[in-house]
């Protein structure tokens, strides 16, 4: 394990130092022997090799009576497979310093591998292995369902909990959106081993597959290392449609009464497609507003002018049948009321007026000059390369960035702003706000 900390720890720094020349990776796009297709970037500065890969199909894939089935089978993928139970398969990745991990999205499950050179085909088996024969044995199910549950019950109190699983249920009402991808302290109980092997079955194949490798690997043996892990799995899956959807409920305000310091507040609207026309230029503006720097508008009204929250931001989450604009903070319960009230102001302000040419021009440097730090590790690369292909973003995507931020005018800025931003918010805060109160449905 030592040696591959080491080795990452070099790759961090021979990524981080070369950061701008990251803008220029030279992407290849390969198909294994099998005809899987994957997009490689080539890296010598180290003996490593990461991948990133998706299936289509998350956790909007879970039984409706059922949330949490995704998220309940990537937590033991690892614990056991083939034929090595939980204890063997721990100790066969510990030993040859081999990181496997999995997370599941709302319309993707993700997984990632990382290894040196020396273990790179035990490391690709035992992934092969973690797809195509997870065990489920009882002790590992039953292990990781207390966990689980222990975690649901932490989040009764957690008011960022409370507040972001209400939003979401408000939102997306009777919509696979809507639901907890960590699943319900009723609903994980009964999930089943047949649940999970039927989320497996249905999810795992082929042919909604993205994969990304980078690393001191040429394309013939990255594909065989591909087949080696994939080549398995069924051809194609078998999915559940689900529907295109907008956010329900802008508009409302719902406050949720919580014995805490602090009011949670989560905000949000419609956002915009990732292939949308008018998607950069929402980017640009939304950074302006509430992007997460310590330029935005919400930050320097929020925290720095009243120093009402640590912090303060909001971003674009685009799916495949919905985007919203969603952002949140936490401040005083005697303050929340006017946290609130100068968010919804900054946020009509954005929409009536749209940014100055000034802020478009400093966002702009901004972003472009802030992506080689998403660029500056092979996991990060390989990460991106996954998202720009699901997004069908083109393989020169890298390249064409600036100047499509570039090409965003004062004009486009301010109409994308009335169009992000002008058509009201769903709020929810949890806590002891004083003097706030929720709305009428």
């Amino acid at each position: 394990m030592m040696r591959l900390f080491a080795a990452l720890s070099f790759a961090a720094f021979a990524f981080v130092a070369t950061a701008p020349a990251a803008l220029a990776v030279n992407i290849e796009k390969i198909t294994s022997p099998s005809g899987i297709p994957a997009w490689l970037v080539r890296e010598q500065a180290v003996p490593l090799v990461t991948l990133n890969y998706s299936f289509h199909g998350g956790s909007s894939q879970d039984p409706a009576e059922k949330p949490g089935t995704a998220n309940f089978a990537s937590d033991l993928l690892d614990e056991g497979a083939g034929e090595l139970d939980a204890k063997a398969f721990h100790e066969r990745t510990e030993s040859k310093a081999i990181e496997l991990s999995f997370q599941v999205g709302r319309d993707e499950f993700h997984g990632s591998l990382r290894a040196l050179n020396e273990n790179r085909e035990e490391a690709f088996d035992l992934l092969r292995m973690a797809l195509t024969a997870p065990r489920f044995d009882a002790d590992a199910v039953d292990r990781v369902r207390r966990q689980e549950i222990a975690g649901l019950q932490r989040d009764i109190s957690n008011p960022n909990s409370i507040a972001s699983k209400r939003w979401w249920a408000t939102a997306f009402p009777n919509h696979p959106y809507g639901r907890e991808g960590k699943g319900t302290l009723e609903s994980v109980p009964t999930i089943s081993v047949a649940d999970l092997r039927d989320y497996v079955r249905r999810v795992f194949a082929r042919n909604e597959l993205t994969i990304s490798i980078v690393g001191d690997v040429d394309a013939k043996t990255a594909g065989e290392l591909i087949d080696r892990a994939f080549a398995k799995l069924p051809a194609k899956n078998d999915l559940k449609p689900v529907a295109d959807v907008k956010p329900a409920g802008l508009g409302r305000r719902i406050v949720v009464n919580l014995d805490v310091p602090q009011a949670v507040i989560t905000f949000g609207g419609l956002g915009l497609a990732r292939k949308d026309p008018d998607f950069m230029a929402g980017y640009i503006v939304n950074h302006i507003l509430g992007g997460g720097s310590f330029s935005s508008r919400l930050y320097r009204e929020v925290r720095e002018k009243r120093g009402l929250a640590y912090g303060v931001s909001d971003s674009l989450v685009w799916f495949k049948r919905a985007a919203v604009v969603l952002g949140g903070t936490a401040t005083r319960a005697d303050r929340t009321a006017e946290a609130l009230s100068i968010i919804e102001l900054e946020t009509k302000r954005m929409a009536d007026e749209g940014p100055t040419a000034d802020e478009l021009e400093s966002a702009k440097s901004y972003l472009k000059g802030a992506y080689a730090l998403s660029l500056d590790t092979s996991a990060k690369i390989a990460a991106q390369l996954t998202q720009i292909q699901l997004d069908g973003l083109g393989i020169d995507y890298m390249q064409r960035r600036s100047a499509m931020i570039d090409a965003v005018t004062l004009d486009d800025a301010k109409r994308v702003a009335k169009r992000l931003f002008g058509g009201g918010m769903l709020v929810t805060v949890v806590g002891k706000p004083k003097d706030l109160a929720s709305t009428p449905e």
